[in-house]
């Protein structure tokens, strides 16, 4: 798929952790970029994807450091705008002809405040209340600047905060815009693109007509198989294939018996009565449990769910005549990950994402229509097809299901008691009106009993935890803090409605240490 009618805006990676997040604050301005690790960009490279300007990322590298990245010199002959962030920042002045050291007392880490020592057009909207609030993250520091550039800002660690060559329309700063702690870092992006000429023209419903129109060049009169899974990812993908070639798309939704309540007759309720997608439902809850019976370890419970998923898909697209594609819903991050600035492998993508190598044993070609979305912009586009809210804001929910909630060995009873009080508990957050603010929810079921009193008798029956966590990509996160009347009201409830629960715990470790999910 590619963007050929779009301005493009290139970020070329030094391995900033939050790289990602520049991406981000362009794609919030309806500005189309792309970022490719240091090593990939060659002259000829940035001649060939003709970006209408470029910045530069920062990292952890040094630039004093004998054979630390840099970009090809040519590049500051194209008459691009060009914007460098910290270590990118450090590269323009050691290749434009200033100096950068290490040490002596000048490095920042964390919030500081920069004092305006000049106007700058991209600085429009800063410095209106004083000093601007700006996150540091630097070592080494830039001891002179280039020829042409001046000094428009400055830091107590850091006399050249700010720095332009403005017949050039080279910009460089030493902290990092993008994040949360430079609050008006939106701004000066904003100023940025403008200053460079960008139109704006990246809009969901321009990415629609473009990626049906390149669908269909592509994919011709043969016929699609898609992995439909429930998810996010998978449904806004098969939806927007559907729209391009309409029947050569067959989407094949395997239940494995891991779903949460009535979650198998929603999926294929929406698909194929609301989108008239042709949809082969695979009941294989036997085949699954039936594998599972008896297994307690983690990580063969992965195994096993992820080898008879293969397995299954394969068995019910083999009955698919004419099949020469298929679809994933791949999304932006893994495919940067693939490409990383340390050339380490890409990351293991989930199993709505990339079904396990099948693309290769079948001999398909790959259709992957939101390879260049983040997660934010999927949902955007899924309301720009049309789906409903209420499934597009849906929490995250991972390949093997409940398996993993359900620690040790995994069976009907244990199942059944999960999807009840996982109900009870999302129905509560719904109904205190928390849905949007939570990142995950769930319930795990715990494997051990505990005894308890129900009226005059004695229970002895499982415990379960509540999980619920904040967080912006999973990378990290934290517990989200209900209030103890919220935590009481729904213990209540699990514990008078789901037969088999008598205690419930509430789970308030962060990511790190623990992880978000149980197994």
């Amino acid at each position: 798929m590619s963007t050929d009618t779009h301005d493009r805006l290139l970020i070329i990676d030094f391995g900033s952790q939050v790289t990602q997040l520049i991406a981000r604050r362009l794609r919030e301005l309806n500005v189309y970029c792309e970022i490719h690790p240091y090593q990939k960009v060659t002259s000829e490279f940035v001649r060939e994807i003709a970006p209408k300007a470029i910045i530069f990322s920062g990292g952890p590298d040094s630039v004093t450091r004998e054979g630390s990245p840099r970009v090809p010199q040519d590049i500051f002959d194209m008459d691009l705008p060009i914007l460098g962030i910290c270590y990118g920042q450090q590269v323009m002045m050691h290749q434009l002809g200033g100096k950068v050291e290490c040490g002596h007392g000048t490095a920042e880490f964390g919030r500081a405040f920069v004092q305006a020592s000049n106007k700058l057009e991209i600085l429009n909207g800063w410095f209106e209340d004083g000093d601007e609030q700006v996150w540091m993250s630097h070592g080494d520091h830039v001891s002179e600047i280039a020829p042409g550039f001046e000094v428009y800002g400055t830091s107590p660690n850091a006399p050249y905060a700010i720095t332009a060559d403005i017949e050039r329309n080279f910009f460089a700063v030493q902290f990092h815009p993008e994040v949360h702690h430079t609050p008006s870092g939106a701004k000066l992006y904003e100023n940025f693109v403008k200053l460079a000429g960008f139109s704006g023209d990246w809009t969901m419903g321009a990415y629609r007509e473009q990626m049906i129109a390149e669908i269909r060049e592509r994919v011709g009169d043969k016929n699609v198989i898609c992995g439909l899974s429930g998810g996010v990812d998978s449904s806004v993908a098969a939806i927007l294939i559907h729209e391009a070639i309409g029947d050569q798309l067959t989407c094949v939704f395997v239940d494995h018996g891991l779903l949460r309540k009535n979650e198998s007759e929603e999926v294929v309720g929406m698909f194929r009565d609301n989108y008239n997608i042709q949809l082969i439902h695979a009941d294989e809850r036997e085949l699954f449990l039936g594998e599972l019976e008896g297994q307690s370890d983690p990580e063969t419970k992965r195994k096993i769910i992820g080898k008879l998923f293969i397995d299954v898909f394969q068995k019910h697209a083999d009955t698919i005549d004419g099949a020469e594609f298929l679809a994933q819903g791949t999304l932006y991050p893994d495919v940067i990950e693939s490409v990383s600035f340390s050339g380490g492998p890409s990351v293991t993508i989930k199993s709505h994402h990339n079904v396990g190598g099948l693309p290769e044993k079948m001999g398909l070609k790959l259709v992957e229509p939101l390879r260049e979305l983040f997660k934010d912009e999927v949902r955007a586009l899924g309301r720009e097809l049309g789906l409903p809210q209420s499934f597009i804001g849906r929490h995250p929910f991972p390949g093997p299901g409940l398996a993993i909630r359900c620690p040790g060995e995994i069976t009907t009873e244990k199942l059944d008691i999960l999807r009840e009080a996982d109900a009870v508990y999302i129905d509560q957050i719904r109904k205190h009106g928390l849905y949007d603010e939570i990142w995950q929810a769930f319930v795990a079921i715990l494997p051990v009993r505990t005894v308890g009193v129900m009226g005059d008798g004695r229970t002895y029956d499982f415990a379960c935890a509540l999980r619920a966590v904040t967080s912006v990509d999973g990378m990290t996160a934290d517990y989200y803090p209900f209030t103890h009347e919220f935590l009481g009201e729904t213990a209540t409830r699990i514990i008078n409605e789901v037969k088999g629960i008598n205690r419930v715990t509430y789970d308030i470790t962060s990511k790190p240490p623990g992880t978000i999910e149980w197994e």
